[in-house]
């Protein structure tokens, strides 16, 4: 067994297709075959179940795969070390961040990041919270932007600022003649929510003290994918929705038919923390972009950490 063997049943694995999985090895369908069925053979187990339609893991395979990514892993770790002993801030840093974040903050700081630090190059993944936790688990991440707290011990988080909801409403609706906007007012409003998935959707339901989503109304089967399609829906004035601060910095802002009101409430914000592996063996480039981010903020969200040592969390 060798390392080449490993890379390829764990692309395998990953892609469930030996076409796929051949690609992205940057090798021939037939060596990546021949090299698994001699591994296999070596071993004198089956790892994959091979049909026309599809290929998968058997249940010693499941084990073995299991410790060869743990292996992969090591050998990745090993790599990371070396360089970052060369230099922590020269290489890829791969970060990824919510989709209702990542729009607004990124383009805040990536001129900047660049400009500080020109060697560090900054590789960004926009998914949800539970598939950026899993790829941090699998080293394909270093470090996430996530708004919902983690309790995995081999995680740490470092909070760096919590970011106010607004309300967003159409500009004909009622509430535009009040002057403050009241924790009752947004248990009665039209609410619209994200698709199920989106960490956001349950931080505003939690705001308004909503215990399930709407399910009367003309918004009960709206389910947008994404906060730019449920603000185009709150502007076309079927009803009303929280956004996070950074997000009215969007063009959605201008002409949009959509009014955005700051909320006076204690418990109307959501807390973004810098969530990375205890090992990670170059926490200067971390700290680097955690304070270039914290640098650019502006004065709608409140900042939790000193962009002199960012990643004092837990």
């Amino acid at each position: 067994m060798n390392l080449r063997e490993i890379k390829y049943i764990l692309a395998v694995a990953d892609a469930r297709h030996f076409g796929r999985a051949a690609e992205n090895c940057f090798v021939s369908q037939p060596t990546l075959s021949g090299q698994i069925k001699k591994l296999e053979e070596e071993l004198g187990v089956v790892l994959f179940e091979r049909t026309n339609r599809s290929v998968e893991i058997t249940p010693i395979g499941q084990t073995i795969l299991h410790h060869a990514r743990l292996l992969h892993e090591q050998v990745e770790a090993i790599e990371r070390v070396a360089r970052a002993h060369q230099d922590p801030l020269d290489g890829p840093l791969r970060i990824g961040a919510i989709p209702t974040l990542s729009p607004y903050l990124v383009p805040l700081l990536l001129v900047p990041l660049k400009r500080q630090y020109p060697q560090l190059r900054l590789v960004l993944s926009e998914e949800l919270t539970e598939s950026l936790l899993a790829r941090l688990q699998r080293h394909d991440l270093d470090a996430a932007l996530l708004a919902t707290p983690v309790d995995q011990p081999e995680l740490a988080q470092a909070p760096l600022f919590e970011e106010p909801f607004w309300l967003a409403h159409p500009r004909n609706h009622p509430l535009y003649f009040k002057d403050e906007i009241s924790a009752q007012d947004l248990t009665e409003i039209e609410l619209l929510l994200l698709a199920e998935g989106h960490c956001l959707t349950h931080q505003v339901m939690e705001v308004c003290h909503l215990r399930e989503r709407p399910h009367q109304g003309e918004m009960a089967d709206l389910r947008a994918a994404s906060l730019e399609t449920l603000l185009q829906l709150v502007g076309a004035g079927f009803g009303c929705t929280l956004v996070p601060a950074l997000a009215i910095r969007g063009a959605w802002m201008t002409d949009s038919g959509i009014i955005a009101r700051p909320l006076e409430l204690p418990d109307a914000f959501r807390r973004i923390s810098l969530v990375y592996r205890r090992s990670f063996p170059r926490p200067q480039a971390l700290a680097a972009f955690a304070s270039v981010l914290l640098a650019r903020l502006p004065n709608t969200v409140r900042r939790l950490a000193d962009p002199e040592a960012p990643l004092a969390g837990t």
